[in-house]
């Protein structure tokens, strides 16, 4: 078993889209009609499998983020990302190092939903492993 990817309730849907094209996500199909709202699967351009969906119903806006405490996302180069982050309008916190060359930045998405930005130190593995916490 394996997670596939992440469902986020948004009120306004053109404006997910531009925030998370911003953040490099790319549309890669969509469902317009289901019980929940239209569906639309984004992705990452080094990920090969779909990681977030946007949940779109008009009749549905989001009015409480509280559930979803925060996403994380990992970066190569955190000042880049946020320097280009900062020239497509979107505002992220500055860097913080938080020791062992493990550093990250936070910015929020349209609809109020936190998201971390992660760069691990240098010869760390992509993604977070049992040894993160021995």
């Amino acid at each position: 078993m394996r997670m596939l990817h992440l469902g986020l309730r948004v009120t306004d849907l053109d404006r997910s889209l531009v925030f998370y094209s911003a953040l490099g996500y790319a549309e890669v199909g969509s469902v317009p009609e289901t019980d929940f709202g239209s569906l639309t699967m984004l992705q990452l351009p080094d990920d090969p499998f779909v990681s977030l969906e946007l949940v779109h119903d008009p009749a549905r806006p989001v009015v409480d983020t509280s559930a979803v405490n925060h996403l994380v996302m990992q970066v190569d180069d955190l000042d880049a990302v946020v320097a280009d982050l900062a020239a497509k309008g979107v505002t992220a916190e500055p860097p913080a190092d938080l020791g062992s060359g493990l550093r990250t930045s936070w910015l929020t998405d349209p609809d109020g939903y936190r998201i971390e930005l992660v760069q691990w130190p240098p010869g760390h593995p992509a993604g977070m492993t049992r040894a993160d916490f021995v």
